[in-house]
């Protein structure tokens, strides 16, 4: 896609500015800290457009880790708004591509450009991701607004010498817009204040055999139970709708319910170091990027490896940020349907009262599976867009000490993803299936809109 503005240049104004646009997109990257050389030099063979989004989103994992409320649902709204937010800035240079407007739940109408004016859509993309995440993060440390502010002064710069100071400054107003049009409409889902209040006072879980209880060791209050209420960015159907109930509860030995605990508590005593390994790989619990985190990375790094344009790129930050938001939706809306109590407190009343998970469980209920939800959402939104043979290796982890993670389909990253919450003794396995299931549906969905 054609990001500059000028309509003719000769070959040595292309190999001088391409020069210097490498120059500074390198330096861009590399002062967000963090930030693999080796992803910036990838992105700088693609052509240098989609640097700017990757370096947005790797900031915005920086910034999710270290900001106070934003736990995997709330981390997932913002990741969700930042893309559409980005698809819609850039959509000017995207061959006639159709807006998102009139097709998303309760977005009607974005600005639009001014007929017959040129763009830079590079820079609109750029002034909307940096508008629209200091909206999301209102709560960030002084420090990292600083690191927003920098980052879209770097990106500006790389980018500024390619067309006038008219069309940089319409450029920069029309991102702005979108973004704050965007921010708009994601003020009335439900969700803005989340970060604000993960644990309301407010809720008083129902009490009886089978219903969730505060777990230990921190025994927290129930985290988002009123999450499932929000508005979806794609709007549900009858089939998403919390009918698919987890087993009958029991203490029957017979039972299949006793049966899925008890796999639970012989799986957390007999653990392969593989198993293990798989457990710890994907728990991305607090103080982390967290698991919706972890898969818009993965996005990025395959966005950077398989060197999609901007407007590629931009379609699949949409949809996997969409995919994301509305399986953590969908997700806590069974979740406090059916406030199902967590192997730990079943196992330890019922099973050995001295057992203890590989992971520590987090504080909601237990079915359905977030990790499941939101890795069904993105696997099969990635299957789409690169195949679903298609091979790939996982570096996100690489910084907190993992090795590197290779799949043969993201089929195979699905399931892997989803047992490991078994694994980690948190889970029972009805709740992964039921959210690989649930999370499908829903990804095929958002792939059916118009892009």
């Amino acid at each position: 896609m054609k990001t500059y503005c000028l309509l003719a240049r000769t070959v040595a104004f292309f190999f001088v500015a391409g020069m210097i646009a490498c120059k500074k997109n390198d330096a861009l990257v590399q002062s967000i800290p963090g930030t693999p050389t080796a992803v910036a030099a990838r992105t700088l063979l693609a052509g240098g457009d989609v640097a700017v989004p990757v370096s947005w989103y790797q900031l915005e994992l920086k910034l999710i880790k270290e900001t106070p409320g934003f736990s995997p649902p709330v981390a997932a709204r913002a990741i969700a708004y930042t893309g559409i937010t980005l698809r819609e800035a850039v959509l000017g240079g995207m061959n006639g591509a159709p807006s998102l407007a009139g097709q998303l739940n309760g977005l009607r109408r974005l600005p639009a450009p001014e007929w017959g004016k040129r763009y830079n859509w590079v820079i609109a993309g750029n002034s909307a991701m940096a508008r629209i995440i200091r909206n999301l993060f209102p709560n960030a440390s002084s420090e990292n607004l600083g690191l927003v502010a920098q980052l879209e002064s770097d990106n500006l710069q790389a980018h500024a010498d390619s067309c006038s100071p008219e069309v940089v400054s319409r450029s920069i107003l029309y991102g702005q817009s979108i973004a704050n049009a965007i921010y708009q409409w994601s003020a009335s889902d439900g969700g803005k204040d989340g970060y604000l209040n993960n644990f309301p006072t407010d809720y008083i879980p129902p009490v009886g055999p089978g219903y969730w209880v505060p777990t230990p060791p921190l025994f927290q209050r129930a985290m988002l139970p009123y999450w499932g209420k929000n508005r979806p960015i794609v709007k549900f159907t009858a089939s998403d709708s919390a009918n698919i109930p987890p087993p009958a509860f029991s203490t029957d030995t017979a039972s299949a319910f006793y049966k899925a605990a008890y796999f639970v508590y012989r799986k957390g005593q007999t653990l392969t170091p593989e198993e293990t390994l798989i457990a710890q790989y994907w728990a991305d619990g607090g103080g982390t990027f967290t698991p919706p985190g972890h898969l818009i990375a993965l996005t990025t790094q395959l966005v950077t490896e398989q060197q999609l344009s901007l407007g590629q790129a931009a379609n699949l930050f949409a949809q996997v940020g969409i995919g994301l938001n509305d399986a953590g939706i969908l997700c806590w809306k069974y979740k406090y349907r059916y406030n199902l109590v967590r192997p730990i407190s079943y196992i330890r009343s019922r099973i050995d009262s001295s057992w203890a998970p590989l992971i520590g469980t987090p504080p909601f209920p237990s079915y359905t599976s977030g990790h499941a939800s939101f890795t069904s959402a993105t696997g099969n939104i990635l299957a789409a867009r690169f195949g679903s043979g298609f091979s790939f290796t996982d570096k996100q982890k690489v910084p907190e000490g993992f090795a590197p993670r290779s799949f043969s389909s993201f089929s195979q990253m699905i399931n892997e993803a989803s047992i490991s919450r078994v694994y980690g003794g948190i889970h029972y396995e009805y709740d992964s299936e039921t959210g690989k299931l649930t999370a499908k549906s829903l990804a095929q969905r958002i792939l059916s809109l118009n892009y």
